[in-house]
């Protein structure tokens, strides 16, 4: 590029009237905690998300239920202030390659002691850009696969973290609408090639077999543009029945109210793989239940250990979510059996 784009807005992980009072009160615990005041560290990081998109700003502000509130909150637990021994900048790539090749090199040239990824694209950019800097992701799905490290145990070289899901999970999310809508013949995939893992084959090969078993024709949707949304789910508003699945992809995640409303629009069934989508109208959602734990990994590493030695961590435990209201309005009676097996049930 010949021009350099506007740096984009940093926004403060620790509003600055909690600053005022933490300062006074953690300057000498973060001593006794293990946290050197030699220097200001610098924690990057960044975040598919439009600075003012409603999920950003919860980032910021619910520290107990967000991955980056979680985090500021787990660093405060382990002595690290930001604003007194590290600072915290947050980047949106949100934009196109230009606005995401634009935010990592914006973080890098600040010299960061630790830079948190929260996609596999940014993950991928980032270590395009640099082999030095620790990376931590806090989410990917296939980070051998992808190339980022050498294995799960044993990452080596920059970058380790924590993955969000497993090939099988296509065939779980077919079991689990079709036991929804027990009467599908097809099921249409939503996803973005260019922001899926592998492209959507990572899950297509266990949902396409998971297909064959129950007789189901597995139909794909991909897209790349958000006004192609409403047009690839509108086809399965025509018979023979269908229901869809939408696969973890950050692309999804930023247009999910454009999903939620084109579903309900054309009264399609739709099981997603995070809790988002069930917050914004979507039907039920089947992955991981978020754990904070990227805290853990950042502190280690500011105090000196390596990224690669660090071993990449997979989800605990999985949770089915599932919004009878939503159900109620698409025409569906949802089997008590899936009702009794979900962990949470919206009204």
């Amino acid at each position: 590029m010949t021009e350099r784009p506007a740096p984009a807005s940093v926004v403060p992980a620790v509003a600055r009237r909690d600053f005022v009072l933490l300062a006074g009160a953690t300057a000498v615990g973060f001593l006794s905690l293990g946290a050197t005041p030699d220097r200001m560290r610098i924690v990057g990081s960044l975040t598919a998300l439009p600075l003012d998109d409603e999920l950003t700003r919860r980032s910021l502000t619910e520290a107990a239920t967000t991955r980056l509130g979680g985090l500021i909150a787990g660093l405060r637990q382990r002595g690290w202030v930001e604003g007194v021994n590290y600072h915290f900048e947050l980047r949106s790539t949100f934009g196109g390659p230009d606005k995401l090749t634009a935010a990592v090199q914006e973080l890098i040239d600040l010299r960061p002691d630790v830079i948190l990824t929260g996609s596999t694209v940014e993950t991928a950019a980032v270590l395009a850009a640099t082999r030095s800097v620790p990376i931590v992701f806090a989410t990917s799905n296939d980070p051998v696969g992808n190339g980022f490290v050498q294995s799960l145990a044993h990452p080596g070289g920059n970058v380790t973290g924590f993955t969000s899901s497993t090939p099988e999970m296509g065939g779980k999310w077919l079991q689990l609408i079709k036991e929804a809508v027990p009467d599908i013949a097809r099921v249409g995939v939503l996803y973005n090639p260019a922001t899926t893992p592998r492209a959507g084959r990572y899950y297509l090969d266990s949902l396409e077999q998971e297909a064959a078993a129950s007789g189901v024709e597995v139909v794909l949707a991909p897209i790349g543009e958000a006004t192609e949304i409403e047009g690839a789910i509108s086809r399965f508003s025509e018979p023979p029945k269908a229901a869809m699945i939408s696969l973890v992809d950050s692309f999804l995640v930023v247009n999910r109210q454009a999903i939620i409303a084109a579903t309900a629009k054309y009264r399609i069934p739709m099981i997603y793989p995070f809790h988002y989508f069930i917050e914004a109208g979507g039907l039920m959602s089947y992955g991981p239940t978020l754990e904070v734990r990227s805290a853990d990994y950042v502190d280690l590493i500011l105090r000196g250990t390596k990224a690669g030695d660090l071993p990449v961590q997979s989800p605990r435990k999985y949770e089915l979510l599932i919004n009878r209201t939503v159900a109620k309005a698409l025409g569906l009676t949802i089997p008590l059996t899936l009702l009794a097996r979900a962990d949470e049930i919206r009204e």
